[in-house]
């Protein structure tokens, strides 16, 4: 954690931080997403495309987005509070963090910090799954589950999902439970316009978007968004993106490197959202 105090420390003056959480012990079927960090700077930095977002930020200019590298977490019994540490460290810092995955049960800890970090948070999902499963296998903290957790701790206002396709009845009993608004993917507006009161943590699942888009995932589900549904979602609702993260790349099945440069794309939009319109 000192390494990202320091570098936090150097970041001053910055907007947005990026830090990499490379982390798949909360991972089924398969294991790889801890891999994800590097592949997806690499493809930020690919001299095939550029650092510019659509709306006009050039991420390589000083003081928009800082590198926080990644986090240490080889210890699994300390996972999860390292993660928890270092999201609250880079609010405090005042800083807006994109997080690097990792699987999906890195949410949870991320939104344990932020969640008190801002007050009246929503939570903006977009996922094939709902992960609102009690447990998986016996375990209460994997990839399946993060977004139980957080509305068992009410760490969220209002929990928004978008893009699922598996919902399954123990889900949706669930999602009934806790009072979660679904969009599902069959008969989705593509017009869908979300809007929010207050602040808004993002966290994108790259199995959201169809196979066909992002292949390199662990999990795939047919049927789901385009790069470019994912990204008008990004752009389009209403409400102040404060973090967010992407997670799920599965390096180990991103042949060519196709999903880490969605992902990279994905990260860029995400900053142009928090840095709103370039010469506003």
């Amino acid at each position: 954690m000192e390494t990202l105090r320091q570098n936090l420390a150097r970041a001053q003056g910055s907007r947005l931080a990026l830090v990499g959480l490379p982390w798949d012990g909360g991972s089924s079927f398969l294991t790889g997403s801890a891999q994800a960090p590097p592949r997806i700077r690499a493809a930020l930095r690919s001299p095939s495309t550029n650092s510019w977002t659509e709306n006009g930020h050039d991420l390589d200019r000083p003081g928009l987005l800082a590198d926080l590298g990644d986090l240490d977490l080889t210890d699994p019994e300390t996972a999860f509070g390292r993660i928890q540490e270092a999201a609250g460290l880079v609010a405090q810092a005042g800083l807006k963090p994109i997080f690097l995955g990792g699987d999906h049960s890195v949410t949870l800890p991320l939104i344990r910090a932020l969640g008190r970090a801002h007050p009246g948070l929503s939570l903006l999902q977009i996922d094939a799954h709902p992960d609102l499963y009690d447990h998986l296998e016996g375990r209460r903290e994997t990839h399946a589950s993060p977004l139980a957790r957080i509305m068992e701790e009410g760490l969220v206002e209002r929990l928004v999902q978008v893009g699922v396709r598996t919902m399954n009845g123990h889900q949706s009993q669930q999602a009934e439970r806790f009072g979660v608004e679904v969009f599902q993917m069959a008969g989705l507006d593509r017009g869908l316009k979300l809007e929010f009161q207050g602040p808004v943590y993002l966290t994108l699942d790259l199995d959201g978007l169809d196979p066909a888009f992002a292949p390199g995932v662990s999990h795939y589900e047919p049927g789901g968004l385009t790069s470019r549904q994912a990204i008008d979602l990004i752009q389009g609702f209403e409400g102040e993106l404060v973090g967010a993260d992407v997670v799920e790349l599965n390096p180990v099945r991103d042949r060519h490197g196709v999903t880490a440069m969605v992902a990279a794309k994905l990260v860029k939009e995400l900053a142009g959202r928090m840095l709103g319109p370039a010469g506003s």
